[in-house]
C-alpha cells in the first residue's frame, strides 16, 4: 500500500507559479499584504476607526475622507442611525434563514414600494448581485412574453460588478479579455447616444441597462433627456429598461433615485452602497410589468436577514425626508462651485451632480494627484488616469468642503512644483 504524500502544498512546488517571496506587493508592504489575494492597490496603512467625515488610522493620522468606502457610508463613519439599528437588531435576531419572514424586511420592502412605485423588491447583498438578478429577471421576461428575447443592450464605460454577467454588461476597458468566455447577449454602445441604441435594438433584445451616471468610469454625467429618451425607446420596442442606480441611487444625487430628476421610472431598479451606509444589502425593484419571478427563480442566503433589513430601513428614513435631499441638493453645489474654481485655476474640467463630482485633469497623472492629496490628509480616488473622483458623506459640511478643495490644491502645487536642481 502506497503512503500518502502528506506534506504542506507550497505554491512554489507547482511548476510555473511563483513562490510567495517573489510575488509583487500591491501595497508596498509585503507584511500587510501576506494571505491576501491580490485584488485592489492599497497604500501601507491600515485604517482603525472613524467618525463623520473623518478616518484615523492605527498611528492616529487623520484623514478627510471624501472617499468614503466608494459612495458607501453615505450617512458618514460611525453614523449613530447605524448604531442604534444594529445594537437594537443584533440583540433580537441576526437571520432566521430565507425560509422565513422576518419583521425588518416585510418593513422595509414596503418602505420601498411606497417610497418608488415599485411593485416587488428582492433584497440581496451587494451592487453586483442585484444587477447579477436584474438580468436574470429581464431574460426570465423576455422568454415569458417577448418570444425568448434575451440580448441586453449597455454602454461602454459601465461599471455593473464583479460577476460574470455583471462584466459582460460591463464596458470597462480591458475586461473583455480578462475572463472568457463571458455569457453572450451583451452588446454595448457609447454612454449618451440615443441614436447607437436605438441601431443596436434587434429582435433578440430584451432590455437597455444603463447607469443615471457612470460613476467608475469618471463622473460621466449624460445629456438632459438621455433617461427620457431611454425610457420612450424601451416603451416604443416593448423592451425593459433597467437602471443601475448601485451608486446614484439613495440620496446620492439630491433625489432618492436619480431617475426623478427626469420623472422616469425604471422597469427594474437596482441599489447596493448607500442603501447600508457602510453595511452589505442590495435591492432589485421591479414594476408590476416586469416582476416575474416565481418561487425557485431566485434567492440569497443572507438577503433580506433582519440585522442588514433594519439598518436599510433606518438609512432609507433618514435619507427620504425631503429636507435631508434639500440639503444634499444646497451640500452638492457648494461642492461644484468649489470644483469650479478649481478647475478654472487648473485648466481642468469639474462635472457631477450632487455629492458625487470629479475633476477632468489635463494631463493622467490622476494617481499621483490622490496620492500626494493622501499626504495632505483628503482621501479621494483616481477613477481614470486623469480623472479625481470625489463621493463625501451626504451629511458633509460646507466648512469641510472648502478643507477638502484647501487640501487638494496644496497637492495639486506639490504636483507641479519645479524640480529643485542641486548642484553637484
Amino acid at each position: 500500500m502506497t503512503t500518502p504524500d502528506l506534506s504542506p502544498f507550497t505554491p512554489s512546488s507547482v511548476p510555473g507559479r511563483d513562490p510567495p517571496e517573489r510575488r509583487r506587493s500591491l501595497s508596498g508592504s509585503p507584511e500587510l499584504d501576506a494571505g491576501f489575494m491580490p485584488s485592489a492597490s492599497r497604500p501601507p496603512l491600515v485604517m482603525a476607526r472613524g467618525e463623520g467625515s473623518y478616518v484615523w488610522d492605527e498611528d492616529g493620522r487623520r484623514y478627510l475622507d471624501f472617499l468614503q468606502g466608494w459612495a458607501v457610508n453615505a450617512l458618514g463613519h460611525g453614523a449613530p442611525e447605524l448604531q442604534a439599528a444594529l445594537a437594537e437588531q443584533s440583540s433580537l435576531l441576526v437571520t432566521p434563514s430565507p425560509a422565513f419572514h422576518n419583521r425588518p424586511a416585510i418593513e422595509l420592502v414596503r418602505f420601498l414600494v411606497k417610497l418608488t412605485g415599485a411593485a416587488q423588491v428582492a433584497l440581496h447583498n451587494s451592487g453586483a448581485e442585484a444587477n447579477e438578478v436584474a438580468i436574470k429577471l429581464a431574460r426570465k421576461w423576455g422568454r415569458l412574453y417577448k418570444r425568448g428575447a434575451f440580448g441586453v443592450v449597455s454602454t461602454t464605460g459601465a461599471f455593473h460588478g464583479r460577476t460574470l454577467a455583471a462584466m459582460a454588461a460591463s464596458g470597462k476597458p480591458g475586461w473583455e479579455a480578462l475572463f472568457p468566455p463571458y455569457p453572450s447577449g451583451f452588446t454595448k454602445v457609447p454612454f449618451g447616444d440615443l441614436d447607437a441604441m436605438a441601431e443596436a435594438i434587434d429582435d433578440s433584445t430584451v432590455a437597455l441597462m444603463v447607469e443615471p451616471i457612470q460613476g467608475e468610469a469618471g463622473v460621466v454625467v449624460p445629456p438632459v433627456g438621455y433617461l427620457r429618451g431611454l425610457r420612450e425607446l424601451a416603451d416604443r420596442h416593448d423592451l425593459l429598461l433597467v437602471l443601475d442606480e448601485v451608486q446614484t441611487g439613495v440620496g446620492r444625487t439630491g433625489r432618492f433615485l436619480a431617475q426623478e430628476h427626469e420623472a422616469v421610472r425604471a422597469d427594474i431598479t437596482t441599489l447596493g452602497k448607500g442603501l447600508g451606509a457602510g453595511l452589505p444589502v442590495s435591492a432589485v425593484l421591479a414594476s408590476d410589468r416586469a416582476a416575474c419571478f416565481e418561487p425557485g427563480d431566485n434567492g440569497s442566503t443572507h438577503g433580506g436577514n433582519p440585522l442588514m433589513a433594519h439598518v436599510a430601513l433606518a438609512v432609507c428614513r433618514v435619507i427620504s425626508e425631503p429636507a435631508f435631499l434639500a440639503d444634499v441638493g444646497r451640500r452638492g453645489a457648494a461642492l461644484a462651485q468649489v470644483l469650479r474654481d478649481c478647475a478654472g485655476r487648473w485648466g481642468a474640467q469639474a462635472r457631477g451632480a450632487g455629492l458625487l463630482a470629479a475633476l477632468e485633469l489635463e494631463q493622467p497623472v490622476a494617481d499621483r494627484l490622490v496620492e500626494l492629496a493622501r499626504d495632505e490628509g483628503l482621501l479621494c480616488n483616481a477613477a481614470r488616469p486623469n480623472i479625481v473622483r470625489l463621493m463625501p458623506q451626504l451629511r458633509v459640511t460646507e466648512a469641510e468642503i472648502h478643507d477638502m478643495a484647501t487640501r487638494l490644491e496644496r497637492a495639486r502645487a506639490r504636483l507641479v512644483a519645479p524640480v529643485e536642481v542641486r548642484p553637484s
